[in-house]
C-alpha cells in the first residue's frame, strides 16, 4: 500500500509563494511519475503539473506554467511543487498523486492509481 502525505498549503496573499510537498511510502517511488492537481470549490479536479521518474522531464498546465515548478527527491521519497506569483484563481485543494500507468498523458487523471487527501491552498487578493 502506497501512502502520499502532502504538506506546506496555507494563505497567502496575491504575488506570494508556497511550497508544497508530497512524502511518498514505499520503496518504488522513483520508478513511478508523480502529478500535483487541484480542485477548487464547485470546479472540477484539475491537473497542474507532472514529472517523470527521474526528474528528467515535466509538465505543466497552461494556467500555470512559468509560475510553478515541480521537482522531486528520489532520495527522501517526495515530490515538491514551488508555487510563485500567486493568484487567487491559484485558490484550490491541491493533491499529489503517483502515475501507475507508464502509457497515457501527465494531464489524465485515469492513468493515476495513488492519491494523497490534499492540502488547502488560499490566496487572498
Amino acid at each position: 500500500q502506497v501512502q502520499l502525505v502532502e504538506s506546506g498549503g496555507g494563505l497567502v496573499q496575491a504575488g506570494g509563494s508556497l511550497r508544497l510537498s508530497c512524502a511518498a511510502s514505499g520503496r518504488t517511488f522513483s520508478n513511478y511519475g508523480m502529478g500535483w492537481f487541484r480542485q477548487a470549490p464547485g470546479k472540477e479536479r484539475e491537473f497542474v503539473a507532472g514529472i517523470n521518474w527521474s526528474g528528467g522531464a515535466t509538465y505543466y498546465a497552461d494556467s500555470v506554467k512559468g509560475r510553478f515548478t515541480i521537482s522531486r527527491d528520489n532520495a527522501k521519497n517526495s515530490v515538491y511543487l514551488q508555487m510563485n506569483s500567486l493568484k487567487p484563481e491559484d485558490t484550490a485543494v491541491y493533491y499529489c498523486a503517483r502515475k501507475g500507468l507508464y502509457s497515457g498523458r501527465y494531464a489524465n487523471q485515469d492513468t493515476y492509481d495513488y492519491w494523497g487527501q490534499g492540502t488547502q491552498v488560499t490566496v487572498s487578493s
